[in-house]
């Protein structure tokens, strides 16, 4: 055969095979058997081999995978990949359905119902209509490179499909769920057992470890499956106006969609829907959790929002969950950093949805009350969502007829000290004792976690040991140690003791962010301590601020607003903030403040640059605050052009606008 005669042939079986995939995973209308499509596809390997330099990145044969040295390539989403709050009932789902409605006042709204499929969350991307990237969703922020892995599944198109419809956008990045159909799973796992391997505790599990192995090959072999279900970005081309056209649109580019989603006029449809679905969860060859409801118009999602976590547009309902009995051994009270009390259920072992439970929250001492629980009582607990064990009811009493109703500690378990409810939290008890050594162990070990101010060295078995010596009594006093004082502690020598000081000295130039999320203010996380010092820019606009300041910010709402403020106005806090002001401690957002700089400057990227990747480049940017646009306009102000740069190069000559090579670019950031 003559290297002409392989190229048409390499072509024409390449085409068979992307056709056949479509028809299988998209249409269901399969035209060929398993094994003609194998033989089809050994065929053009063997081409491939006879003749490699014919052989292409995005060919059919190459979802067969191959070993990749490293699976620790990160991605950052160029949109957040959110996750969805979850409802538990058709209450719950009304109320979420008011807020929306809400949140557009005088609109009606359309839904799209979707099933909820217990997979993994996967970003996949597409350039000029070719696969170039899959990432897993990972903190919603920064995902793992997994493009290996998912060049595998078969129900991904390495190409996609012409549409005389709509055409593709020049860069695509869809959303989707890879899966394991239960079939599948319990072969695995038949076959893991037969080999005396660990078993994979759901298909979920299942599906996260194959995604992430290192040989593509092994992948492969799992047979794994994709639904997509959204999108992050369009650039360059179609555009929707709805979720419900979205969803059907891409179809003719090739993506697999579940052919279950449906368009409902009202609630009272979806709510049909989430109960015919919960009806057949069975039946589906797949595990489904549950239902995500969407705003149909893309328009009114925009408009809704996001909050820090989670889209405002979107829900989750979930099924009932995986529930299993057992008997409750006690009831044990833990203290957190804030001082407040949580009762905790110790059980007996069992397993539920595939994981051994041997604890349960019991989230408050009026879930007590309502459950009626005593030590000894055999219950059903359910994992709430699949994730979280809780105690549902009670299904026996403690055997002899004797039950000991627990009551509410009179005095702190930890410390004895008095205990209050707080007036802000109906269900809430506190310790009231400000020198609680449990609240200031955890919030010590909060205040030096690696998201607060990052204090390596200073883990709970060295705070414990430095509240046992009475080495510190507040967060502060840890600026004011010296390496004498932590050479009197079991767990020091010389070399470990000059290093912590060395970290917490480092600590000092902690951001403002970080130190607002250390001090472990009432329902503030990382993220709200870092709108927060985005917005006030120092500590001392934080202190002064009123309330109304904090609620009138669109991620903080009122609650979050009302304990910062709260937070800063108690004499202890200001006496606490003092403190750390002698130790020379940082309280301004600095990257902000040095981010001026480039204030009001767009920039777009194209091409590769050679000495670090987009994402570190864009970052710098970001941090002298600049701005980062997809696409190329007259209001842009900079195109940095690496290697092979695309269209986006061309545009920006036509339009007049600066282009940078990669040396003008470090140029100019480091005269900013």
């Amino acid at each position: 055969m003559t290297r002409d005669e392989a190229a048409r042939k390499i072509r024409e079986i390449s085409a068979t095979l992307h056709e056949h995939n479509y028809r299988y995973y998209v249409l269901a209308q399969p035209t060929v058997t398993d094994k003609e499509y194998d033989d089809l596809l050994k065929t053009l390997a063997g081409l491939e081999v006879q003749f490699p330099d014919l052989r292409d990145p995005h060919s059919p044969s190459q979802r067969i995978g191959a070993k990749v040295p490293s699976s620790e390539k990160t991605v950052t989403h160029r949109t957040k990949m959110y996750s969805l709050d979850n409802t538990y009932s058709i209450e719950e789902l009304k109320e979420w359905h008011q807020r929306v409605l809400k949140g557009l006042p005088g609109e009606s709204v359309e839904y799209v119902v979707e099933l909820k499929i217990d997979g993994i969350s996967a970003a996949l991307t597409y350039e000029k209509g070719l696969f170039a990237l899959g990432a897993t969703r990972g903190d919603g922020s920064v995902g793992e490179d997994v493009t290996h892995s998912l060049k595998t599944v078969r129900s991904i198109p390495l190409k996609l499909q012409e549409s005389r419809r709509k055409k593709f956008p020049e860069r695509l990045e869809v959303r989707g769920e890879i899966y394991m159909n239960r079939e599948v799973f319990e072969k695995l796992n038949r076959e893991r057992k037969k080999a005396g391997e660990v078993l994979f505790a759901n298909p979920r599990n299942a599906t996260s470890g194959s995604v992430k192995l290192l040989d593509s090959r092994v992948t492969a072999e799992r047979k794994l499956n994709c639904f997509i279900h959204s999108f992050g970005v369009l650039e360059g081309g179609a555009a929707f106006q709805t979720q419900w056209e979205f969803l059907n649109g891409i179809r003719e580019w090739g993506f697999c969609v579940d052919a279950s989603h449906r368009l409902c006029r009202s609630l009272d449809e979806v709510i049909d829907y989430c109960r015919e679905y919960q009806e057949k969860r069975k039946m589906i060859p797949y595990e489904v959790d549950g239902i995500v409801i969407k705003v149909n118009s893309l328009s009114q999602q925009a408009r809704l929002g996001n909050t820090l976590k989670s889209p405002r547009w979107a829900v989750a309902y979930k099924f009932p969950a995986y529930q299993a009995t057992t008997a409750l051994k006690d009831i044990v009270v833990q203290v957190g950093r804030t001082g407040v009390l949580t009762p905790v259920a110790e059980l007996e072992p069992v397993e539920c949805a595939g994981v051994i439970i041997s604890r349960a929250t019991l989230h408050n001492f009026d879930e007590i009350k309502r459950l009626g629980i005593c030590k000894g009582d055999r219950v059903l607990i359910e994992r709430a969502g699949d994730v979280i064990p809780k105690i549902v009811k009670v299904v026996s009493s403690a055997p002899g007829g004797r039950r000991t109703v627990f009551d509410v500690p009179k005095k702190c378990p930890e410390c004895g000290g008095q205990i209050i409810k707080d007036k802000s939290e109906e269900v809430a008890y506190r310790c009231a004792n400000p020198s609680c050594l449990r609240q200031l162990e955890r919030r010590l070990v909060h205040f030096a976690s690696r998201a607060a101010m990052d204090i390596e060295g200073l883990g709970e078995a060295a705070v414990a040991q430095l509240l046992e010596k009475d080495l510190v009594r507040d967060l502060a006093d840890i600026y004011f140690l010296k390496k004498e004082d932590l050479l009197t502690l079991d767990l020091f020598k010389e070399k470990k003791a000059a290093k912590l000081i060395a970290a917490i000295e480092r600590s000092k130039e902690q951001p403002l962010s970080r130190f607002l999320f250390g001090l472990g203010i009432v329902n503030v996380g990382e993220k709200a301590a870092y709108v927060l010092a985005q917005r006030f820019k120092t500590l001392d606009r934080v202190m002064s601020a009123k309330i109304e300041a904090f609620q009138e910010i669109h991620e903080i709402g009122e609650v979050t607003a009302g304990s910062v403020y709260k937070f800063f106005h108690d004499p202890s806090t200001k006496e606490l903030v003092d403190k750390f002001r002698r130790t020379g401690m940082n309280m301004e957002e600095k990257a902000e403040a040095r981010g001026e700089k480039l204030a009001g400057k767009t920039f777009v990227f194209t091409g590769e640059l050679a000495s670090l990747t987009r994402d570190k480049a864009q970052a710098q940017v970001k941090a002298l605050g600049g701005e980062i646009a997809s696409s190329v306009s007259k209001n842009t102000d900079f195109v940095v052009a690496g290697n092979a740069p695309g269209s986006k190069y061309n545009k920006a000559l036509s339009l007049g606008v600066t282009v940078l090579n990669e040396q003008q670019f470090f140029s100019l950031i480091s005269g900013a």
